[in-house]
C-alpha cells in the first residue's frame, strides 16, 4: 500500500479520538479511549487473555531483533520479580552508527506536519492497546507489579498518558499558522507586504531513561512528546525492566516503516551489566532532550551536567497526609490503608509521613489518641491484606533487593505500630511479597526526623507525632521546600486547617488531594484530567502533562518572502 495512502487512512482512522483527546484536555473530564477491564479487549476477552499469556510465553528466551543500524551484540538477563527468568535477549547498540542513523530519518518527519505525526503516534498506541495482554503480563514479570494493576496502569493507563502528550503536543504546534500574509501600510506608499511560512523544527535525538516500576506509565508521556514534536527517540530501558519498552520500540518501528517513514526514528538501547550507559549517552552532543524517572541523585546529575539537552526529571519525594480531624473516620482508614498497600508502597505518589497531633483528633465516632488513630489504621492495612490471595493482587512483589533491605530497616528506626509479614505466592514460589510497615515517630525529635525527612521508597510509612494542627502544616510546608512531593493529602473538618493546608500547596506546588474516603486514592492519578507532579517543587521539574512539557521539544522557524 502506498505510503500516501497509508498516511490518509490514519488521518481518517485517528482523527475522531485525536479531536475527543483534545476536548479532554480542554474540559479535565474524565475520558478514556482504552478500557480498563481485561474482558473489554475483544469480543471474547478471557481468549484475549489466553492469547496475551501465549504471546508473552513466546517471548521467553528468545532473541528480540529490531533491525536496527550499529547493533554490535545482544544482552539480557531480566528476572522477574516472581522468580521466573525472561531469557529475553535485547539489541546493544554502537551509539556511533545508531545516533546518525536516528537523525537522517527528522527530515520527512520534520515535513510531515503535526497532524500526521499525531496520527502515527495513536496508530502506534492502538497497536499497543491490542496488545495489552501481553504488555501487562510484560510488565507485572518486569516490575513486581500484580497483575490487574499491570494491566490497568502498564496497559490503559500508560496509553492513556502517551495520548495525552500526543494531544498536548498538537497543541503546542498548531497554536501557530502554518502561513500568514502580513501587510503593513505606509502610508502614501505601497504597503510593505510578506509571505510568512512558521514550521515546528524538532531539537533532536530524545532519549527516555527508563524505570524499574513503571517502565511504560513514567515511559510513555516523555516518548510520545518527542516524537509527536518531530524528533527522534533513543529509549535506554531500566536493565530490569527492557522489556515493555524493547516491545514498544518494536511496534513503533513497524508503524513508522509502514506509513512511510524511517523507523530508526524509534530506538532501542540496551545495556550490559554494570555498563551504565546513561551518563555516557546523556551527554552526547546528539541527545537534546531527556525524560528520565528515578533517583534523586541522578536526576540532579542529569539538571547539572546534560547542559546540551532539555531535561524532564521526575525525582523523588516526601509525600505526606495531614491528619487533623475526620468526618468519616472509618472511611478515611479504609482510603489510607489502600494507599499505603497498593503496589507495596512502590509507586512515586505513595503516601510516606502521616502527620498526627499527638493529642489526637476530631471524629465522627468521637476523639481518638495518636495512638488510637495508628492503632485503628494498622488493623485497617490488616484486615484489608489478612487473606492472601487478595494481599498478593494488592501488593505485587518487591521489585528489587534494595527495596526489600529499606523495609527490613525501618523496623528498627522507632516503635513499630504495624510490623511487616511474609506471604507466599502460591502460583509464583519465588516472589518475595511483604506487607507494609508503620512505625511511629516523634516529629519533636532530631533523630527521628532524619528518618521521616528522607524517602523510603516501598512499604514504609512514619506516623509522625507533631504539637498542633498548625505544627503539621509547617512541617507540611518544609518538607515540600526542601525534599518535594508528588502528592499530599490531608484529612479536616477544620475550615481554617484546610485553607492552610491549601495556601501550602499552592505555595510550594505541590498537588493536593483533600478528605479522600471513597474509591480514589492520594496515589492515582487520571490522564487527561490530574497532573502528576507540578515540575515546582523538587521532586520533580516537569508535570505529565502540561504545556511545559511538550512545547520545549519544539522549536519555531520562520521563513519570510516578498508578497
Amino acid at each position: 500500500m502506498a505510503a500516501e495512502l497509508t498516511v490518509h487512512q490514519l488521518i481518517a482512522k485517528h482523527r475522531p479520538t485525536l479531536d475527543q483527546a483534545l476536548e479532554a484536555i480542554r474540559t479535565r473530564a474524565y475520558w478514556s479511549p482504552h478500557p480498563e477491564h481485561p474482558k473489554a479487549y475483544g469480543e471474547h476477552g478471557s481468549l484475549d487473555m489466553a492469547a496475551g499469556k501465549a504471546a508473552f510465553d513466546a517471548l521467553l528466551g528468545t532473541r528480540l531483533d529490531l533491525g536496527q543500524p550499529g547493533t554490535d551484540g545482544f544482552v539480557g538477563g531480566e528476572v522477574s520479580p516472581y522468580g521466573i527468568e525472561l531469557g529475553v535477549e535485547y539489541p546493544h547498540a554502537d551509539v556511533d552508527v545508531l545516533l546518525p542513523a536516528m537523525k537522517a530519518g527528522q527530515k520527512a518527519w520534520r515535513d510531515a506536519g503535526a497532524e500526521i505525526r499525531a496520527v502515527v503516534c495513536l496508530e502506534i498506541l492502538k497497536r499497543i492497546s491490542d496488545r495489552t495482554h501481553e504488555f501487562a503480563l510484560a510488565v507485572m514479570h518486569t516490575s513486581g507489579q500484580a497483575f490487574m494493576m499491570a494491566f490497568q496502569a502498564g496497559g490503559p493507563h500508560a496509553q492513556d498518558r502517551g495520548l495525552e502528550a500526543v494531544a498536548y503536543a498538537y497543541v503546542e504546534q498548531v497554536r501557530t499558522p502554518d502561513t500568514a500574509e502580513w501587510t503593513k501600510p505606509q502610508g502614501k506608499r505601497d504597503p510593505l507586504a510578506l509571505t510568512k511560512q512558521f514550521t515546528p523544527v524538532p531539537r533532536g535525538i530524545g532519549l527516555v531513561i527508563g524505570c524499574n516500576t513503571f517502565p511504560t506509565w513514567n515511559g510513555y508521556p516523555g516518548l510520545f512528546a518527542s516524537l509527536a514534536t518531530g524528533n527522534a527517540v533513543l529509549v535506554k530501558p531500566h536493565p530490569r525492566a527492557v522489556l515493555p519498552l524493547a516491545l514498544t520500540v518494536q511496534v513503533a518501528r513497524d508503524v513508522l516503516s509502514e506509513a512511510g517513514f524511517d523507523p530508526n526514528l524509534v530506538a532501542l538501547t540496551a545495556e550490559r551489566p554494570g555498563e551504565g550507559i546513561a551518563k555516557t549517552l546523556a551527554t552526547r552532543p546528539e541527545i537534546r532532550i531527556i525524560d528520565y524517572t528515578g533517583s534523586t541523585a541522578f536526576g540532579d546529575w542529569l539538571e547539572a551536567n546534560a547542559r546540551q539537552a532539555q531535561v524532564y526529571t521526575e525525582k523523588a519525594g516526601v509525600n505526606s497526609v495531614l491528619v487533623e480531624s475526620a468526618g468519616d473516620y472509618k472511611g478515611m482508614l479504609a482510603n489510607l490503608a489502600f494507599s499505603l498497600s497498593l503496589y507495596s508502597g512502590q509507586m512515586c505518589t505513595t503516601p510516606q509521613n502521616l502527620l498526627i497531633p499527638r493529642d489526637g483528633i476530631r471524629t465522627d465516632e468521637g476523639p481518638k489518641t495518636f495512638d488510637e488513630v495508628v492503632a485503628d489504621l494498622a488493623r485497617s492495612v490488616d484486615g484489608l491484606l489478612g487473606d492472601d490471595a487478595r494481599a498478593n493482587a494488592l501488593l505485587g512483589a518487591i521489585v528489587n533487593p534494595d527495596v526489600k533491605a529499606r523495609l527490613e530497616a525501618a523496623a528498627g528506626l522507632g516503635e513499630v505500630a504495624l510490623a511487616s509479614r511474609e506471604i507466599a505466592n502460591p502460583e509464583f514460589p519465588g516472589a518475595v511479597v511483604r506487607t507494609p510497615v508503620v512505625v511511629k515517630l516523634d516529629g519533636a525529635k532530631p533523630d527521628d526526623e532524619a528518618a521521616y525527612m528522607s524517602e523510603c521508597f516501598g512499604p514504609v510509612s512514619f506516623a509522625v507525632a507533631v504539637d498542633s494542627a498548625s505544627d503539621a502544616v509547617e512541617l507540611l510546608r518544609r518538607t515540600i521546600r526542601e525534599k518535594g512531593a508528588m502528592t499530599v493529602g490531608a484529612y479536616t473538618t477544620d475550615e481554617e486547617v484546610e485553607q492552610a493546608v491549601q495556601e501550602v500547596c499552592l505555595e510550594e506546588a505541590a498537588q493536593l488531594s483533600l478528605n479522600l474516603v471513597g474509591g480514589v486514592y492520594v496515589n492515582q492519578t487520571a490522564a487527561f484530567s490530574d497532573f502528576h507532579g507540578s515540575g515546582g517543587n523538587p521532586a520533580a521539574n516537569a508535570a505529565l502533562c502540561d504545556g511545559a512539557f511538550v512545547a520545549n521539544r519544539f522549536r519555531v522557524v520562520e521563513v519570510r518572502r516578498e508578497a
